[in-house]
């Protein structure tokens, strides 16, 4: 099978750079905004069709979620328009898309995991527009999978992890949100689930993958920094009111991946063991 994979450059799509020689049957075309302008319709329905694709992951996105804000545009531009291009092209082949959404399609009201079926609310512009490239990727090619997610971080790029660990070298002191739950997700886990949905055939609808258990964003620095064995550095929780941004995040946005598990047979490992692997990675063990 031929596939395309957008945002190649990302941790998402570096860590299935890492995975593709494992299944030496496909053909990965990975590309980013050098390679290939996934806004441009014409752009993306040659190069679907030059490369005879048969499935796309797109791992490409506007997640900068605070500059949304005051980028709506370039925000809707790629996180709806250029989805919709992108399955339109696939449909037109008779492909199909997997498409990585996002917790933020909830507003964190709840108090437990969100279902595929629970009512989406976005609260924010970034999750306004990631809603609106699910319901534009369903229908323009309906035989899609879209996979939200949540807190994802890698040794790739910019994160949450990789922030914590630089400022926990060089702080005495940090103040870390602990009002605000979810799950941690190690971008190498999310990657060996979506390959699993190309190798096992693709069940068109929305799924949730995020590795499990749940924490705040205190609970993961502290985990962070016990790992990496960081201990000159005083971690104390803030309410998210001594800590605001631009952008309104989930208060709880836990994800529900029982139909993920069931549906694909997927193991999903516990959020502190995936951390490990990551620090590892990152040299800091």
């Amino acid at each position: 099978m031929n596939i395309l994979v957008t945002g190649a450059n990302g941790q998402l799509g570096s860590e299935l750079r890492l995975l593709a020689p494992e299944h030496p049957a496909h053909t990965f075309h990975f590309t980013d905004v050098e390679e290939l302008d996934i806004t441009d319709a014409e752009a993306v329905r040659q190069f679907v069709k030059d490369n005879a694709i048969e499935a796309l992951i797109n791992c490409a996105a506007f997640t900068a979620v605070d500059k949304a804000e005051s980028q709506p545009d370039l925000c809707r531009r790629l996180n709806a328009e250029a989805p919709r291009l992108l399955a339109g092209a696939m449909q037109a082949v008779g492909g199909y898309m997997i498409h990585v959404s996002t917790d933020y399609v909830f507003d964190g009201t709840a108090h437990t995991p969100y279902s595929e079926e629970a009512p989406t609310c976005p609260a924010s512009v970034y999750g306004h527009t990631k809603l609106a490239g699910e319901q534009a990727v369903v229908q323009a090619c309906p035989a899609s999978v879209i996979v939200r997610t949540a807190w994802l971080y890698s040794p790739f790029g910019n994160n949450f992890v990789k922030t914590m660990l630089r400022l926990g070298h060089e702080r005495a002191d940090l103040g870390v949100i602990a009002d605000q739950i979810g799950t941690p997700t190690y971008a190498a886990d999310l990657a060996a689930a979506l390959l699993t949905i190309v190798e096992k055939g693709p069940v068109a609808g929305i799924y949730h993958f995020t590795d499990e258990g749940a924490c705040s964003w205190y609970d993961f620095t502290c985990e962070i920094h016990r790992q990496a064995g960081i201990t000159s550095c005083h971690v104390r929780p803030l309410h998210t009111e001594e800590y605001p941004t631009p952008a309104a995040r989930p208060h709880y946005s836990v994800l529900d991946k029982t139909k993920i598990k069931q549906t694909y047979g997927i193991s999903i490992p516990w959020w502190p063991e995936s951390l490990s692997k990551c620090i590892k990675r990152l040299g800091e063990i």
